[in-house]
């Protein structure tokens, strides 16, 4: 089977990395994140990753307990960039070239973000992960998704999770809570829905650029969504 997508973007939570341990990155899910990775980039997609840094440091939670807003984001950038650096450990042990972007200046490990470097770099095959989210405090992760999505034009964001897709409320604490098998973007921005902040749904519908929500604990849904199946919930306009 073919590709749908010949260019997409996966948002990567960093807490996804943790593992049951909660924090910290897991060995484990690490290498099977990029087994996974691997077999979606041999169908010969375009792929790119925007990973955040939470299983090391939340910028807002600090900031909750006192710290500084700004320097607990910037933190929260560094952090990420770490993550991405332990992605492309393993994807380059399991065979795919990789290079890391950052938004932040780190160029002992890291090259400095710039758009046509980094389609650049998909163009010629290999697996590009985003670091330093925006390299702006006050911007989450998923907004860093949606705006490195629009500029290198990927057809599609997948939002890795840990439930099956986007509720109406949270699975977890409500039995009641009903799963979406689609949604829109004027629905998920009125319902007010927590699979991603409205900064980036907003950025996503004015570029048209559907998202993808779906469980990245079950082995092979990058691929089927890769493949054009039905998987998580779909938000598009």
């Amino acid at each position: 089977m073919k590709p749908v997508f010949n260019r997409l973007l996966l948002k990567l939570s960093g807490e996804g990395l943790a593992g049951e341990e909660g924090f910290g990155i897991s060995p484990t899910v690490i290498a099977g994140v990029a087994e996974q990775l691997r077999d979606v980039h041999q169908l010969g997609v375009q792929l790119s990753v925007v990973i955040g840094g939470g299983n090391i440091i939340r910028g807002m939670t600090a900031a909750s307990q006192g710290m500084d807003r700004a320097n607990a984001d910037y933190m929260g950038m560094l952090g990420s960039v770490i993550n991405a650096m332990a992605l492309q450990d393993s994807l380059e042990k399991v065979g795919v070239d990789t290079r890391v972007l950052s938004a932040v200046e780190v160029n002992q490990v890291a090259e400095f973000y710039i758009r046509r470097r980094a389609i650049r770099h998909l163009e010629k095959g290999r697996v590009v992960i985003f670091g330093g989210g925006t390299g702006n405090p006050y911007f989450t992760t998923d907004t860093a998704a949606a705006l490195r999505a629009a500029e290198i034009h990927a057809e599609v964001i997948l939002k890795a999770t840990q439930v099956d897709g986007v509720y109406s409320s949270d699975p977890v604490e409500d039995p009641d809570a009903v799963r979406y098998e689609k949604l829109s973007f004027k629905e998920a921005m009125e319902k007010d829905l927590q699979f991603m902040d409205q900064a980036a749904i907003a950025l996503c519908r004015e570029n048209n650029l559907p998202i993808v929500v779906f469980d990245m604990g079950v082995a092979g849904n990058i691929h089927k969504v890769a493949l054009g199946e039905s998987v998580g919930t779909t938000v598009s306009e």
